[in-house]
This record gives C-alpha cells, sequence and structure tokens, in this order.
C-alpha cells in the first residue's frame, strides 16, 4: 500500500448477514476479516464450524481480523517465515480484494489456503495480499482457518479435521456471497500452498467438491493423510505434557496460548523432511475416507482442470538455514532410505546425477521426489488415463538469499506478483526478476479464469513448465529417470 492510499475511499457491500466497510485502494476494494463462521472457542471450541449471526448496522472491514493462536517458526527460519498474530476470538474469515471497476459480468474467483505445516501462517501475511488478482480481474478471497491443536487434534468426542472443515465452510461462504464482491460462484479456483496444498487436494478428493470448485492448485502440497493412530501421536505428546486427557473436554481445559506453548515444547526440532511429531490430516469416514494421492489417483476430482507443480530444490528451506545440509553423512542417508523403501539403485542413479554432491544434498533431492514431484506426477499420469486436464509446472529459480536456491516457498512472491512485500523479499531478495513474477502470476490468473495456464496439459510426453526466470521453458519429462526408479506403483 502507497503513503498515498492511508486516507483511502470507503466501500459497503451487503452479505446475507449484513453490511460489511472496506477500503479502496489502487483501485482494488478490500473487505478483511469478513467472517464466514461463528468464533470457535468458548463452547464452540474443538466443534464443527457453526454458521455467523446476522449483525446490525455495518461492520468495520478495513483491518485485517484475529489470527488462529500460533508461535512463530523457531530459529533461522522464523527471519524467512514471517508470522503475524492478531489478538481476538474472531478466526473464521476472509479477506476480499475485488476489483473497483467490474463492468456487468461476474468475475473469476481465486481462493487461497496459506500454508505452514498446518500450525502457522495466516491470511493477514503481507505476502497474501490480493490486490495483483483483483487488478488483473480475478476476485480474491484469502481465508484463515483453524491452526495446530485447535484444528488438527484428534480428540476423543470431537470431530477430526476441523481445520479442513473450515476450509469447506469458508468455500460455502463463497458459493453464497461472492456474487456480491463481484466474483462468479461457478468459476472457483481453489488454490493452496504446502499444507495449503494438501489440503486444497483433500477438499479436491471430496465428493462436494464439484458443487464449490471449479479448478484446483497444488503447489507444494503432500497428498497425504494419516491414520488416527499416527496423526494422533502429537495430540497425545501434548496430552501428556500438558497432564491432561486427550479429550474434547481435557484440551478445552488448557488456554489456547498455552496449547500453543505445549505444541512447540512437543515439536521441538520436528520438520516436514527429517519427521518428528507434527499435524497431518487424520484418516477419517467424512471429510478424509482415504488419502488426497489414493483418492485422486483413482478418479475423484477428475472433472476439475488441475495445476499441480513444485519446486526444484524444496528441501533446501528446512536444510540450509538450519545448517542441517552439512550435517548428514552416508548412515543417514542408509536409514533414511530403508525407511521409506528407496532402493539402493535409485541412490544411485541420485548420486551419480549429482557428480560431487554433499551427501545432504542427494538426500534432500531424494525427499523433494519421494514426497512431492513423484506422488505429484502419479495424480497427473492418472488423471491423463481418465481424460481429465492437469498441467504440471516446477519452479527452477534459485534464490540468493542464504544459498535458499529454488527452495520451499520461494515461489510465492511471483506467483501474488508481490516482489517489493517483505515476505517476498525475505525469501528472493531485492533484486528477484520481474518478468519471472510476471510470467508465473499471468498463468496463474489464466487458469482461474478459463482452467488453461497456457502450456500443454499433461500426457505421455509428460510436459512440465520450468519457471527458471530465463526462457520459463516447457520441457519434456525432465528428470525422469529419477522419476522412474522412485515411481513404485
Amino acid at each position: 500500500m502507497s503513503a498515498d492510499s492511508e486516507v483511502a475511499d470507503r466501500v459497503r457491500v451487503l452479505t446475507s448477514k449484513g453490511a460489511v466497510e472496506g477500503t479502496v485502494v489502487d483501485g482494488v476494494e478490500r473487505f478483511l476479516g469478513v467472517p464466514y463462521a461463528a468464533p470457535p472457542f468458548r463452547d464452540r471450541r474443538f466443534a464443527a464450524p457453526r454458521p455467523v449471526e446476522p449483525w446490525d448496522g455495518v461492520r468495520d472491514a478495513t483491518r485485517y481480523g484475529p489470527t488462529s493462536p500460533q508461535s512463530p517458526y523457531p530459529g533461522a527460519l522464523g527471519a524467512l517465515l514471517p508470522t503475524v498474530r492478531i489478538a481476538g476470538e474472531d478466526v473464521l474469515h476472509v479477506n476480499v480484494f475485488t476489483p473497483a471497476e467490474r463492468g456487468t459480468g461476474l468475475l473469476p474467483v481465486l481462493v487461497w489456503v496459506h500454508g505452514g505445516s498446518l500450525a502457522h501462517g495466516s491470511n493477514a501475511l503481507a505476502g497474501y495480499d490480493g490486490t495483483r488478482f483483483a487488478q488483473d480481474g480475478v476476485v480474491f478471497v484469502g481465508i484463515n482457518y483453524r491452526l495446530g491443536a485447535e484444528g488438527f487434534s484428534v480428540l476423543d468426542g470431537a470431530p477430526r479435521n476441523l481445520g479442513l472443515a473450515d476450509q469447506l465452510a469458508a468455500l460455502a461462504w463463497v458459493q453464497d456471497e461472492v456474487a456480491a464482491f463481484g466474483g462468479d460462484p461457478r468459476r472457483v479456483t481453489l488454490a493452496g500452498q504446502s499444507a495449503g496444498g494438501n489440503t486444497v487436494s483433500a477438499i479436491l478428493a471430496h465428493p462436494s467438491a464439484p458443487d464449490l470448485v471449479a479448478h484446483a492448485i497444488v503447489q507444494s502440497g503432500p497428498l497425504s493423510a494419516q491414520p488416527a493412530a499416527r496423526a494422533g501421536r502429537i495430540t497425545r505428546a501434548m496430552g501428556k505434557d500438558l497432564a491432561v486427557p486427550t479429550t474434547r473436554e481435557g484440551f478445552a481445559t488448557v488456554l489456547p496460548e498455552a496449547l500453543v506453548a505445549s505444541q512447540d515444547r512437543v515439536t521441538a526440532g520436528a520438520t516436514p523432511l527429517t519427521g518428528g511429531p507434527g499435524f497431518s490430516l487424520c484418516l477419517d469416514g467424512d471429510l478424509v475416507p482415504r488419502a488426497p494421492h489414493d483418492a485422486l489417483v483413482a478418479g475423484a476430482g477428475r472433472t476439475i482442470p488441475l495445476l499441480v507443480g513444485a519446486t526444484t530444490e524444496e528441501y533446501r528451506l528446512w536444510f540450509v538455514p538450519t545448517g542441517l545440509l552439512s550435517t548428514f553423512r552416508r548412515l543417514h542417508l542408509a536409514v533414511a532410505r530403508r525407511r521409506v523403501g528407496i532402493s539402493a539403485r535409485a541412490v544411485r542413479l541420485f548420486r551419480r546425477n549429482r557428480p560431487g554432491a554433499p551427501t545432504g544434498v542427494v538426500l534432500g533431492a531424494l525427499a523433494t521426489d519421494v514426497l512431492l514431484r513423484v506422488p505429484l506426477q502419479q495424480v497427473a499420469d492418472a488423471r491423463r488415463a481418465a481424460g481429465a486436464r492437469t498441467y504440471v509446472y516446477e519452479f527452477a529459480w534459485r534464490s540468493p538469499v542464504a544459498d535458499l536456491g529454488a527452495a520451499h516457498a520461494v515461489e510465492l512472491g511471483f506467483v501474488f506478483d508481490g516482489l517489493a512485500t517483505p515476505d517476498a523479499v525475505a525469501l528472493a531478495g531485492p533484486d528477484a526478476p520481474q518478468s519471472l513474477a510476471t510470467a508465473m502470476h499471468s498463468a496463474w490468473v489464466a487458469f482461474a479464469t478459463t482452467g488453461d495456464p497456457g502450456w500443454q496439459q499433461w500426457d505421455e510426453t509428460r510436459p512440465v513448465r520450468v519457471f527458471d526466470g530465463e526462457q520459463d521453458p516447457v520441457v519434456r519429462a525432465p528428470r525422469d529417470d529419477e522419476r522412474a526408479a522412485l515411481d513404485r506403483r
């Protein structure tokens, strides 16, 4: 936001629950902190999201709403992945960015689900400002949802996957209300990165998806869900740490801030790649009856065009700033490969393709492919066989910041065309190429608008749009020898 836009025009929209007043900044109407469900605290804690009570008068929507209880990222990650904490209980809300000049027709909608290991993040982060999407004719909706223990505990007497249920409630709100903001409920693209990509994949696999979503985007999102015994490990560890039973009643006796402190204690040192306790989607009979990967391979969501991809060096976000990269030895690699069932032949191939690379680089490349690239391409293969439209990308531009390279989350500033935001500068530096941001953002806008990002859909030649900041070419079957060595179907 520029200095001249601090004093902004006000604008009102009437929703079915009451009027909201936002601001007009740089040709975009901004409505912040608009509730889609009731506050999930007090007697509504650890319960399914409930409808918002109508309000009288005009609700202020000029400031970001409260964030879900959370703590900053620990250590070096905290400097790269900022945290915003805003007090309050009304955490189930959306931010809407829509063009001030909309003409007569309804516009496509992009609904964004932030990442953060299901324990961090919010729609108030500067990097998730939807201004550029709105300026390019897409109504942008950024959602907040319950995180950590409040959203993903496995408790007796409480529904599972509450944070995912929140996201479905937000999508229902979009269907009911987005037309008042100029958006077309029949043209909703659901997009998310990292943990947000994980939940997007689960929603894509849900039977209600065709009624809520026209297109979907999964950025660096694992396609996983865990059985209750495994998903509940962190809940049990917290119960032991707090000396409370792992029931709805037991956890409800603990203040949200104390739950956050406990989850910090029991997850200390854990990462998505090296393992340890962490929150995950939980297999249940309702929202997540099957792991998203399995459901999508079996044909779920095949009527919905899908854009999927990952960064080339996902692992570097966790391995480099923490210093882990230099600590890995051949023994670590041997243990890791046996634990996840990687063949010795595959390890030799990855080493041969990276002559002289440290063991940590080889381990990280294997982890990136096992957790993200291979499962995403397995889904793309299954969808091709079913005649479903799928587009695959890879983000390969290497950030100079802290030797991150093409690490997890570096692409976000480019997708949002917001390279000047503090969030983007922290990951990509002050001199990131605007041409790359233009290319990626334009592709996401095109996909939200038409279901086609502008390159060939997935077929037997395995076309991948590689965003490298130079030619951004479409490459046929990049590193396919490595993919094939890990594909155990």
